[in-house]
């Protein structure tokens, strides 16, 4: 009966003696069948449990280093705290660098200072750019691994990447919008993002565009980027937007700054008829309590970031099993159904 466990805490996890495991483990016969069977279940159970024993008292300090908005950022440190305490025995320590606009350059700095003072791992959201895919590289390399958030990286060196499958999510919202929408060669919709260097906002927009093209393909579409969704450059590109197409009506929110656009309509005094935004933020919850977004497309931060914590125990070998990740499903948000965890 092979087993990597003392004797004693084998007889511990199956209650007999130290002397009646011997036995069992030597094949010297006297012990009754069912002792016998404890035994093996016993091993059995220390088998399951021993990425536990591993965890017991590791201390995981970990950096998340985020591009966003202060409204997503918030809502990720405050998701991650939440999280923490089921992470045990293992205890997790956190550090965070949010920034809301800037360059990749800046990203750049964060990482490589992560990489000399070292860190359990790094959770990352930030523009797709070479030199940041060499980061990842030298924290890979110092044996920090990476795990991106929402945004992808998938030509680095991440371990893994945690969230959406932001194509589908897309495509989903070109399904929602016209349907609201209704058919007819009229109300242009405005796609809003942040900046098209993120790829998690590409592949929405891609998803978006490939939906609209396939099966309504007399929809009109006008789009604004580069505002980082800071409600001040939102606003003012919207208000553009509005200026140069009469015909907007509906908006698919990509990269945020929803109160800006809403407060665009409202100066030009023109109807929104149907607004898909993503994220359950501070600012989305209240538009969409107060009925100004259709819906909004949500996926469970608090499970993105137990499922990127669990990865980075993976990666240095304290949880056993593969790092197989899959996209976070998809839920469609209405005033009516949101989501206990995503509550203030």
């Amino acid at each position: 009966m092979p087993h990597p466990y003392p004797i004693r805490e084998i007889a511990r996890q199956a209650g007999v003696s130290e002397a009646t495991v011997d036995r069992v483990l030597n094949d010297r016969g006297g012990v009754r069948p069912s002792t016998v069977n404890d035994i093996r279940q016993a091993i059995a159970d220390l088998d399951r449990q021993r990425s536990q024993l591993r965890l017991a008292g590791r201390v995981f300090m970990i950096d998340i280093v985020m591009q966003t908005p202060d409204r997503f950022s918030s809502a990720v440190k405050a998701a991650l705290e939440q999280e923490l305490p089921s992470l045990r025995p293992a205890v997790v320590r956190s550090r965070f660098d949010f920034r809301e606009k800037g360059e990749a350059g800046d990203i750049v700095a964060v990482l490589d200072t992560i990489a000399r003072r070292g860190s359990r791992g790094v959770i990352l959201k930030a523009p797709e750019a070479p030199e940041v895919n060499a980061a990842v590289l030298r924290l890979s390399e110092a044996g920090i691994p990476v795990v991106t958030l929402v945004s992808d990286l998938p030509f680095s060196k991440r371990v893994a990447y945690v969230g959406m499958d932001n194509r589908s999510a897309g495509a989903t919202a070109a399904y929602l919008v016209n349907q609201w929408l209704g058919p007819g060669r009229g109300s242009r919709v405005l796609v809003a993002l942040s900046r098209s260097v993120f790829r998690g906002e590409e592949e929405r927009e891609i998803g978006f565009r490939s939906a609209i093209r396939e099966r309504w393909p007399d929809r009109p579409l006008a789009e604004i980027t580069d505002s980082d969704g800071l409600d001040t450059s939102v606003y003012r590109l919207a208000l553009d937007a509005l200026d140069r197409h009469a015909d907007i009506e509906a908006v698919y929110s990509v990269g945020g700054g929803n109160r800006a656009i809403l407060d665009a309509f409202d100066t030009r005094g023109r109807p929104c008829r149907a607004f898909i935004a993503h994220d359950l933020d501070r600012d989305n919850r209240e538009l969409l309590t107060a009925g100004r977004l259709s819906a909004v497309l949500y996926h469970d931060l608090r499970r993105d970031l137990h499922r990127a914590c669990q990865i980075i125990m993976q990666a240095h070998g304290a949880l056993d099993g593969p790092i197989v990740t899959a996209p976070a499903p998809i839920q469609v948000i209405t005033p009516f159904n949101v989501p206990p965890e995503a509550a203030p």
